[in-house]
């Protein structure tokens, strides 16, 4: 019998325009790779501007990881390799043909080692990311453990029991792929009410613990911090439910399909739905007459508002993300500001009157409402975060580049989403994200 883990801690903000569940398909003409997906890669190119490549063909490969490799999400031509300040590599764009062809291949799965190499070969292996760090799983490392979450609770997240609707199979050999990863346990986390899909009911050959509560429950890190608590020395590995069904998918058929399926949603969108598309794939098509104004004063996000990438209207998703937001920018100023009533803008402290709406949801926009202050202590964070960590001295210990004291405090533990509820109610408006990350490259530098 699975175990049921209570989250006590948190906070759930409801926004208006969360995705009908209805299907539409988006075949954009442009797909793209983007290497500022992947934290700590140095890329390079296997092919380059005007090669023609097929779905599952690598493109790029991270030169100090050898099993890092990056494939095309569909067949066609490599129309720009994009660049930013330095020469960094932001974007290999391919024009997609009309009917897909295939890279062919001939997966193994008898032995760990078959397994890696065919996750390699493949470009499969980004899939996975490792704690500590926040990185590309290591495959010279064993996790003691590898968790996936069956359930997303960040504002206007998907919802995944309808994304993996009908993938059964796939999702099921995919986690028969996983478990030859690990000597440990495949934990299979799920919402104790919410999680009725029979495709992560029925899985086999995996612990499935039960969560229930606010956000961040639905978070991997939270549920780890729970049911396998990361000590130093560990390493444990994550995965997101639906790239579990890619590489069942790759094991039962040998293709690599990259198919997902995202949400778009946000107060913005006219039709907020659900799109059956491809990874990497233009949001052009999805947001195009779609949208209640212009959207020169919108901000477009791959990923959830409380963690997400800002894109441009024709931008990409990201290759880990499984919804697309489109919000208010908020850069008009609010007359009296936090004096006035608000009875239309969300506060956890009961600051504004809108408290007294049960289950309302808020059309807010992505203005911060101040600056960066003075670091305060005002409790705020120990109330969202439900891991057994400290989070203010934690956050301290970073700023000053304490690494011991980083090491005591639990930042093997944490990645930055860990603590994107805390940077939403902090008084100081301190980016805690970027801090986190900071520390974490710290860390890793000095003690990896």
């Amino acid at each position: 019998m699975s175990k049921v883990y209570k989250v006590t801690k948190g906070l759930d903000i409801k926004l208006e325009g969360v995705a009908d569940k209805v299907y539409e398909s988006a075949t954009p003409e442009t797909y793209a790779i983007k290497p500022t997906d992947f934290h700590g890669i140095f890329p390079k190119l296997i092919h380059r501007e005007g090669d023609e490549v097929k779905a599952g063909t690598p493109i790029l490969y991270d030169k100090y990881n050898e099993h890092a490799k990056f494939a095309s999400p569909v067949s066609g031509e490599i129309v720009e390799v994009k660049r930013g300040a330095k020469r960094k590599m932001l974007e290999v764009k391919i024009l997609a043909d009309k009917e897909l062809k295939y890279e062919k291949g001939d997966p193994k799965d008898g032995s760990r080692e078959e397994v890696i190499e065919t996750m390699s070969n493949a470009g499969l292996w980004p899939f996975l990311k490792q704690r500590p760090y926040d990185v590309i799983a290591d495959a010279e490392e064993t996790p003691k453990s590898i968790h996936i979450s069956a359930f997303d609770t960040a504002p206007l997240g998907a919802d995944l029991d309808f994304c993996l609707h009908g993938r059964e199979k796939d999702f099921q050999r995919g986690l028969d792929v996983l478990s030859k990863l690990t000597e440990g346990k495949v934990h299979l986390n799920v919402h104790r009410i919410k999680t009725t899909s029979e495709v992560f009911r029925n899985a086999k050959g995996v612990q499935i613990n039960e969560f229930e509560g606010d956000h961040p429950s639905g978070l991997v890190g939270v549920q780890i911090n729970k049911v396998d608590p990361i000590n130093k020395g560990d390493v444990v590995w994550t995965i997101d439910a639906q790239r579990v069904a890619v590489i069942g998918r790759y094991f039962n058929e040998g293709i690599y399909d990259a198919s997902i399926v995202v949400s778009l949603g946000g107060s913005r969108v006219e039709k907020p739905r659900y799109y059956k598309t491809l990874m990497g794939a233009s949001i052009k098509d999805m947001v195009k007459d779609n949208l209640t104004e212009s959207p020169e004063n919108l901000r477009f996000i791959s990923g959830n508002p409380l963690v997400g990438d800002a894109i441009e209207e024709d931008g990409y998703i990201g290759h880990y993300h499984n919804s697309i937001c489109v919000l208010p920018e908020g850069d008009s100023p609010q007359f009296l500001g936090w004096i006035a009533p608000n009875f239309d803008k969300f506060s956890m402290s009961r600051t504004f009157f809108s408290w007294l709406q049960g289950g309302k949801r808020y059309d807010l926009n992505t203005n911060t409402n101040g600056e960066e202050r003075a670091f305060v202590v005002t409790g705020q964070y120990d109330k969202v975060m439900p891991m057994d960590i400290l989070p203010q001295q934690l956050i301290k210990s970073i700023i000053v580049e304490d690494v011991e004291q980083m090491e005591l405090l639990g930042i093997y533990e944490v990645i930055p989403e860990d603590f994107a509820l805390c940077e939403y109610v902090c008084t100081s408006k301190q980016d805690l994200q970027d801090i986190v990350r900071k520390g974490l490259d710290v860390a890793k530098e000095e003690l990896g």
